[in-house]
């Protein structure tokens, strides 16, 4: 993996598992070639995997979170198709980009307030030319499906660190989408009971 050795630079256990699985559906609805925003890009794992997996793509990292910041400068270092990372919290009205020909949400939706997921799609509503794809992953309930025990749990936990967290429902996602003009084009199951979701107007 790119980039240097700085004290900065976090890991998220969870991407080496993940990684693979999402860059599988990545390939099969990101646009040939464009400019990839990813919203809450956390440690920076996740973007310097896809941007060697995708050089084709320029990559735009974005966190609120200063020290992510260092972390996704510490694991991109070297990748040219890889922007400075930009300070960008879902939930503001105020983004930093103009626009994008497609938006990455990895594992936000459930550590933050519903505000920032509304936020996220307001804001791919201003970025995103009809038809590109806003593409999330992460643990999310279904209507009708039986939700794993690990994720009762982790909802649980999510909830005593803060209880604006938890696990949020895909209808109401669905409900909130349709509301800024998008509509759910597929949902994928993935590994460790985990969802990936892809919108478009």
């Amino acid at each position: 993996m790119p980039g240097d050795d700085s004290a900065e630079r976090k890991h998220a256990p969870a991407t080496l598992r993940n990684r693979e699985p999402i860059a599988k559906v990545l390939q099969e609805e990101l646009p040939v070639t464009g400019k990839v925003l990813e919203v809450a890009s956390g440690s920076g794992e996740h973007c310097a995997f896809f941007a060697e997996l995708f050089p084709g793509h320029v990559w735009q990292p974005t966190d609120p979170d200063p020290s992510a910041l260092g972390s996704i400068v510490s694991w991109c270092a070297g990748l040219d198709n890889v922007l400075p990372p930009l300070a960008l919290d879902a939930a503001s009205a105020d983004w930093p980009v103009d626009a994008a020909d497609a938006v990455l949400c990895i594992n936000m939706a459930h550590i933050s307030p519903w505000e920032a997921t509304l936020g996220l799609l307001a804001g791919a509503k201003r970025l995103l030319a009809k038809g590109s794809p806003l593409i999330l992953y992460g643990p999310w309930r279904r209507e009708g499906v039986a939700t794993a025990s690990s994720n009762e749990a982790f909802d649980a936990s999510l909830k005593a660190r803060d209880p604006r967290w938890g696990l949020r429902r895909v209808r109401d996602l669905d409900a909130a989408a349709d509301a800024h003009a998008f509509a759910r084009t597929r949902l994928v199951e993935m590994p460790a009971n985990n969802l990936m979701m892809i919108y478009r107007r």
